[in-house]
């Protein structure tokens, strides 16, 4: 799986700018044990570069796109991350090599119980997750050193930039779904002003918002 995705950095870099993995997400990339934190029935395909279904209509990560999100962030190790879509957990579980905490959001409740308890048998101890709306982020939480969205959002959460620290990377696809969306890297400069970078074209499953209660029910 790691020789697959060096193939694929060096098949990109005219898009990403990047050649090739960092050591650090290689060896963490090596290390986080992928089909334990994928459904039974897809344990035989976790080490493909592909993504997988988890269930509620979701997805594992290519295992590609993973690693990218992660070094375009430049994670170090005394770093706060804030993970919208915990999904299955593997994101979350890599950054959690890197970096000091993981806070992940995950709007489904399922999932998020599933991803935490599989975190929990890894032994991950720095990770976080909590069932909410990812488009509001974690204010209690913030400020971030860097965020990295797993779904695909209309636009970029307003919530998100702010609870992003000057100087701090975040990492977000943005477009309609069902269409071919925009992997952006954003920065925060040291005076709160933003610059985006369009990374590559991909495929994500959209950012669902938390549908509020309807009085009287």
């Amino acid at each position: 799986m790691v020789a697959e995705i060096e193939a694929m950095y060096a098949e990109t870099r005219g898009l990403t700018g990047l050649p090739a993995m960092s050591p650090r997400v290689r060896a963490a990339l090596g290390k986080v044990e992928r089909h334990r934190l994928v459904p039974p029935e897809q344990r035989a395909l976790a080490y493909r570069n592909h993504p997988l279904p988890i269930g509620q209509g979701q997805t594992i990560s290519q295992p590609y796109i993973v690693a990218l999100s992660t070094d375009l962030i430049a994670p170090e190790p005394q770093h706060v991350v804030l993970e919208v879509g915990t999904g299955s957990g593997y994101q979350a579980a890599v950054l959690a090599e890197l970096v000091q905490k993981v806070y992940s959001i995950e709007i489904l409740d399922s999932l998020a119980v599933t991803a935490k308890n599989a975190l929990a048998k890894i032994q991950y101890q720095n990770i976080e997750i909590k069932v909410g709306d990812g488009y509001q982020g974690w204010p209690e939480k913030a400020p971030f050193d860097a965020i990295i969205v797993t779904a695909a959002a209309p636009r970029v959460p307003d919530a998100l930039l702010a609870q992003l620290k000057p100087g701090g990377k975040m990492v977000i696809p943005v477009g309609a779904s069902g269409e071919t969306q925009e992997l952006l890297l954003i920065t925060k400069d040291m005076n709160g002003n933003f610059r985006q970078k369009g990374v590559l074209p991909v495929r994500f499953v959209p950012l669902l918002p938390q549908v509020p209660p309807v009085p009287g029910k």
